[in-house]
């Protein structure tokens, strides 16, 4: 008897594991004004509010094939025209903010991980990751495990940050670079 016991208790015990919810996972890193700070130093940026038209959009997603999904955009500039951009993509199942400086020839200046909520996969944080970025612009599609090294349990969060880096590259090759 005690072994049937035993065997339910088992059983009620996973199901009870299985329903339980997820606990959520959120972690600030920065604030858009340290984020400016560590990129720009002391240069002082100014907002400068974009917003695409649908058609800059659909030919933005046509060129790279990744999808724009907002086209008001979070945009400040510099004096010298160097941009200042807070993005977010889809980690596996949550948004990443970012925050990403941008030269005024296109050029990815650096990136920041504003807000990470994914329980796991956060060594996109790791600045060596991070500086792959740097110095890519719209010449070349950028693909993981070409010209961006994967991390092992981080596929999603890195595949979406070289799609985010991707499609402001070519705003910035469509849109930004003739403002």
């Amino acid at each position: 008897m005690e072994r049937r016991n035993f065997i339910k208790n088992t059983l009620l015990g996973l199901v009870g594991l299985a329903v339980l919810p997820k606990v959520a996972f959120s972690k600030t890193y920065l604030t858009i004004a340290q984020a400016q700070k560590i990129l720009f130093k002391n240069e002082k940026l100014t907002p400068f509010p974009v917003t695409l038209t649908e058609e800059q959009a659909d030919s933005i997603e046509d060129a790279i094939d990744i999808r724009v999904r907002h086209l008001k955009m979070n945009t400040w500039r510099t004096e010298s025209g160097d941009w200042f951009f807070v993005d977010q993509v889809i980690g596996k199942h949550e948004n990443i903010e970012l925050a990403v400086s941008m030269s005024k020839n296109g050029n990815v200046k650096g990136i920041e991980v504003l807000t990470y909520r994914e329980s796991y996969g956060d060594e996109i944080m790791h600045p060596k990751w991070r500086a792959q970025f740097h110095g890519k612009n719209s010449s070349e599609f950028l693909k993981l495990d070409k010209q961006i090294k994967n991390i092992s349990g981080a596929t999603l969060s890195c595949r979406h940050v070289t799609d985010g880096i991707n499609r402001l590259n070519e705003t910035w090759q469509q849109v930004l670079r003739l403002l």
